[in-house]
């Protein structure tokens, strides 16, 4: 008998078709003697609906209410999957997040899970049960309060689930066959990924792919959870995200990467914003100042360039999360005279594109290749960074899908068929 967590999405049960549909797949698992935990999100665009909703009856929810009201999603879900279960005779119990024993910090929106406590859990599949857990909230520590882990954070629940219940691996059902080059939304020719080592699908997920919830790869790889991505629509052998091979040695082990693909995939990310700071004195400890202003309002920075000092003045431009543009902008205001700039400048018509993989590290002339395809496809370059397995550059918005599909093809990435994206609104 195996342990396996499983992870359905909002676009796998968006309605109540597919809520049966999803139940019918998980009774056939658990037919073959496995043990089964579902997480699972709010249906369809509900979480998204609630919000705005919430927004309709005040301008500025409450964070403790706003968390009341999302996590009903969720509940809902899991509520409806036990009874389809139920109905094909298979027993099923819900719980909320709290009652699954899903410990958090008490940060309402984006709190971090610090602690499973899954001894319902356990005694509920010891009487036979397939237990269903409703994903994306918790139960702070301190407070009590109900929290939520920020979006998409079904998926780091069910790898944080699979972790503490020593489950074989943890299934991420979506909305698209597996990890694929590049969204096929926006890339039809992009190629499914049949494996991916975790750092490279850290770096992905970073980089803006929504097939998987960063904090979720992040634990997954601490915890050495293999993930399996598949499709709820289809019986896809999807993509695994594990340093582990088939037959159990690590990548290293086996040398992997040395022949791999240079590339990787490309992803993108359209939720983002650059602030320029203008008129900052050329001294010591001046920039250090400045981003002590911006990690004391909790905002993350991503790339940081700054211009040739003039006449003892100098620019820096950042880029930041759209989300933490306002706190970002009442934060720099209010350092202003403190600081000594002139002024600051908002812009969130750009995007990000970042092509990932290992061969990075050992291929040259890598950049080149893609700033030649950028070139030639018309895209101008605002802001450049890399690591070792990643460039990313900074381009206008209205260019995004345009250097997304030219990177792709460029190292030689697209595929002879189109990919299939099943469902779901991208919303």
């Amino acid at each position: 008998m195996g342990r396996i967590v499983q992870k359905f999405g909002g676009s796998s049960v968006a309605d109540a078709a597919s809520i049966k549909r999803v139940a019918r797949r998980i009774a056939a698992t658990r037919a073959q003697g496995n043990e089964l935990v579902i997480v699972i999100s709010a249906m369809g665009d509900m979480t998204d609906d609630l919000m705005d909703l919430a927004l309709r009856v005040s301008d500025h929810p409450a964070p403790r209410e706003l968390d009341m009201l999302l996590t009903t999603g969720e509940r809902q879900s899991a509520a409806l999957l036990a009874m389809a279960l139920s109905d094909l005779g298979v027993p099923a119990r819900s719980y909320t997040g709290s009652q699954a024993g899903v410990i958090t910090t008490p940060t309402h929106g984006d709190a971090r899970i610090i602690d499973i406590t899954p001894g319902r859990i356990v005694s509920s599949l010891g009487a036979g049960n397939v237990v269903i857990v409703a994903g994306f909230q918790g139960v702070a520590q301190t407070t009590k309060d109900v929290t939520t882990l920020g979006r998409g954070a079904s998926d780091t629940t069910a790898v944080a689930l699979a972790a503490a219940m020593r489950a074989d691996y943890c299934e991420i059902f979506t909305d698209v066959d597996g990890v694929f080059t590049a969204d096929p939304r926006i890339v039809p020719t992009a190629r499914r990924i049949p494996r991916l080592p975790y750092e490279e699908m850290l770096e992905l997920a970073a980089s803006g792919a929504k097939v998987l919830h960063l904090r979720c790869v992040e634990y997954a790889r601490t915890e050495q959870v293999p993930i399996h991505v598949r499709s709820s629509f289809s019986e896809s052998p999807g993509t695994w995200i594990t340093d582990r091979t088939p037959d159990g040695t690590s990548e290293l082990q086996k040398g992997a990467g040395m022949e791999q693909a240079i590339i990787s995939g490309v992803a993108h990310d359209a939720s983002v914003a650059k602030i320029t700071v203008t008129g900052l004195p050329d001294e010591v400890g001046v920039a250090a100042r400045l981003f002590q202003v911006v990690a004391a309002a909790d905002i993350n920075v991503d790339m940081i360039v700054q211009n040739v000092s003039l006449e003892g003045r100098a620019d820096i431009s950042f880029t930041l999360p759209m989300a933490d543009a306002a706190k970002a902008s009442v934060a720099l205001a209010g350092a202003q005279a403190d600081i000594g700039f002139d002024s600051f400048v908002y812009d969130d018509h750009i995007a990000k594109v970042s092509v990932i993989g290992v061969g990075l590290r050992t291929h040259p002339g890598v950049a080149a290749k893609l700033f030649e395809a950028l070139a030639e496809a018309n895209v101008n370059l605002e802001m450049i960074t890399t690591s070792d397995i990643r460039i990313s550059v900074m381009v206008d918005s209205a260019d995004m899908n345009r250097a997304v599909r030219a990177a792709h093809t460029a190292f030689g990435l697209d595929g002879d068929a189109e990919a299939k994206v099943y469902a779901g609104t991208g919303r």
